[in-house]
């Protein structure tokens, strides 16, 4: 029997052939027979987890780890030659291993008389109720069965949304859209926050997050430094992939004497790149801002936080050309207006860490077209196993 060989791996995560046919679960070598069913190749892996298929986390557990990397390096360099761009390097991409992720926000319902908790199931609000995870750390995971049991027994109608961050201290823990109500509700939160020894137990009322339960204060380590960690506040996914795009801001801005570190959070390149450099952390988010600021002084680090909104209200070129190189890091949306100001500055060095493969090719456009030339890309797939990609580069004035 004849059929189409899978080419690729479409964004989504759909399997390709060469006429352009997209087939779900297939991997690059699989053939699509004429009856529609699929013969698997190479590059074909028994899923490890049973929920996949299901579960929204993950697209690409029937991925070998070969055709992963593939995955991972392709959808930077497609979305760099969507815009015209030619990298001197792309990277071998870097993958984080299973079970490292150290947040994820989870989500609680009742159905059947039971407590359903877990991811959701992809374009869908229903959940799927977690029996293993392969991406989450084992501290993290280790909290959904007890917080299962926890919200089981409150009893009523159940929709919330959990938070859950590993921090220095253990498992931050913030869950949305619960009410606590009375001296015996209280105590059943505090009585679980203890003996699963929580960071932090939060609780968002309808009126943001409200601490019920911190034993000291909670912190996150960047490089090396203790930063205070506002519930809810934004944090690279693994340990492993913030150590790989911080490593590669290190070794490509070394030798600069100051840093402008835009969208800067908490500090996690601020303190990557504070000491060998002194550091502007430009923050729009007021809690991290502050975080920022108070970790500096106190670890007595070269970091000066800046609080303003630089989608409102970017660095100008003037004020951007005090500094040897500038590191961006902005969400998903890119950066438009903070990159059409850099590519009129003269900083000569720019690092873009990005989480969107789209948003930021569109702005290295920007920055390509101003004079800068794309030197290398670094691929990082922090989110294992899903479709959701990362990257580091580096651009340079060109001579």
């Amino acid at each position: 029997m004849t059929g189409e060989e899978i080419v690729r791996i479409a964004a989504k995560g759909d399997g390709v052939t060469a006429s352009g046919r997209h087939v779900s679960g297939a991997a690059p070598g699989d053939v699509l027979l004429d009856d529609g069913s699929l013969r698997r190749g190479p590059h074909h892996a028994t899923p490890p987890c049973r929920h996949f298929g299901t579960c929204g986390s993950c697209q690409l557990q029937h991925l070998d780890e070969e055709a992963l990397a593939s995955f991972v390096a392709d959808r930077v360099a497609n979305a760099a030659a969507g815009q015209g761009l030619a990298p001197q390097r792309i990277a071998e991409p870097h993958l984080s291993p299973p079970r490292s992720r150290r947040r994820a926000t989870l989500h609680a319902a009742r159905a059947g008389g039971r407590v359903l908790l877990g991811f959701r199931e992809a374009g869908s609000h229903r959940i799927v109720d977690m029996a293993e995870c392969d991406v989450l750390s084992p501290e993290v995971f280790a909290l959904v069965g007890p917080l299962r049991k926890l919200l089981a027994g409150r009893g009523g109608r159940l929709a919330a949304d959990l938070e859950l961050t590993l921090v220095e201290q253990g498992v931050d823990v913030a869950i949305r859209g619960i009410s606590v109500e009375g001296l015996a509700q209280t105590e059943a939160m505090l009585d679980f926050a203890r003996d699963h020894g929580l960071a932090r137990l939060s609780v968002d009322q309808g009126f943001g997050p409200e601490a019920m339960w911190v034993p000291e204060p909670v912190t996150v380590s960047l490089s090396g430094v203790s930063v205070p960690f506002p519930s809810g506040s934004f944090l690279q996914a693994t340990a492993d992939g913030e150590a790989a795009l911080a490593d590669a801001a290190r070794e490509w801005l070394d030798g600069a004497a100051t840093v402008a570190d835009l969208f800067s959070g908490l500090g996690t390149f601020a303190f990557a790149l504070a000491g060998p450099a002194k550091v502007l952390a430009v923050e729009a988010a007021r809690d991290a801002h502050l975080a920022c600021k108070g970790a500096a002084a106190h670890a007595q680090r070269p970091v000066h936080a800046m609080h303003r909104d630089l989608f409102r209200n970017p660095l100008q070129p003037d004020e951007l050309n005090r500094f040897d190189a500038v590191l961006l890091d902005p969400p998903r949306a890119g950066a438009r207006e903070q990159v059409g100001t850099l590519a009129q500055s003269t900083v000569p060095r720019v690092v873009y860490v990005s989480c969107n493969p789209s948003s930021w090719a569109r702005d290295a456009a920007t920055l390509v077209a101003g004079g800068f030339r794309l030197v290398e890309v670094r691929p990082v797939g922090q989110f294992r196993w899903s479709t959701h990609v990362e990257l580091a580069s580096l651009f340079e004035r060109a001579a």
